[in-house]
């Protein structure tokens, strides 16, 4: 495992890992090892892992192979209709696919480099036996909610269970660095640029700050338009263009990280189950009155 990849073999897990196999180039799915060749994961069930509802969702889960059908694991059986949070052999986990290992408290140095979000994080794992507990108590009471690719899919369940840290935010419930990666297209937030060392004692740095305290997603805008002066300043052309954009997403990337954001809090992963309980309930009671209506 190196700075350009994250991939391990199977003889080097050890328990409490947060694991990951591509299923794209653009789509990682990921788990908690917990021993024994088994993996607790957050899915969704009729082979609709990311569950778009889109032709992306045949795509993505087509790209690999996988156990199922015809031919179902000896150990697991056929997984594909099951919802929430399962457990699988880590042959059907990869699905035929790499073994990744995603990072922990990282630089922001290499979190920078690295071209691709959900691989690694700054922020710092919990002792491997408290990861594989939340893991385990929550496979048993299927209480990581309601799969949704944006605000709770497989990474947030796992970088849940390695640092018990919950984003709690109106603009962004989610924890996964792939989704913050295509967030990080839309802009960057003043706390980035503090982390990056620059003042927000005046001029625009300070417009972004005032605007990130208010209402984060007023600084979209702002902060690309005074990121892209600072690099155009030096650059013209093209190239210029390429290196703005490139800049953006990459310390766009960084202001989501679970690491970095001021949005988390520590959440024990009874009271989690707890609140989830109660927020299905509330939505199950909301689907009947429709019903009814």
């Amino acid at each position: 495992m190196g700075l350009f990849s994250n991939k391990i073999s199977k003889d080097e897990l050890k328990a409490g890992d947060h694991i990951y196999s591509w299923r794209s180039y653009i789509y990682t799915h990921h788990g908690i090892y917990v021993g024994d060749g088994k993996v607790i994961h957050f899915t969704r069930g009729g082979g609709l892992e990311i569950g778009t509802g889109t032709i992306l969702d045949k795509i993505i889960v087509s790209s690999v192979p996988h156990h199922g059908g015809d031919n179902p694991c000896p150990d697991c059986g056929d997984q594909t209709n099951l919802n929430g949070v399962i457990t699988s052999c880590l042959d059907c986990f990869l699905s035929g696919g790499n073994l990744y290992l995603f990072e922990y408290n990282v630089s922001k140095a290499i979190f920078l480099a690295k071209q691709r979000g959900g691989t690694c994080t700054i922020a710092t794992s919990d002792p491997p036996e408290d990861v594989v507990a939340r893991a385990k108590f929550l496979f048993s009471r299927n209480g990581f909610g309601e799969y949704h690719l944006l605000d709770n899919n497989c990474e947030d369940f796992a970088i849940y269970c390695k640092t018990g840290l919950l984003v709690l935010s109106v603009t962004k419930s989610g924890s996964s660095s792939q989704v913050n990666s295509v967030c990080a297209a839309g802009g960057v937030v003043s706390l980035t640029l503090r982390a990056l060392g620059v003042g927000t004692s005046s001029g625009q740095a300070a417009s972004l700050a005032a605007a990130a305290a208010s209402s984060p997603a007023l600084t979209v805008s702002a902060s690309t338009s005074a990121l892209s002066t600072t690099i155009g300043a030096v650059a013209t052309g093209v190239g210029a263009m390429a290196l703005t954009g490139y800049g953006n997403y990459c310390i766009g990337r960084l202001a989501y990280d679970v690491g970095v954001r001021k949005d988390v809090r520590k959440v024990p992963v009874d009271e989690l189950v707890a609140l989830i309980a109660v927020i299905q309930g509330k939505a199950d009671d909301n689907k009947k009155e429709c019903k009814l209506s």
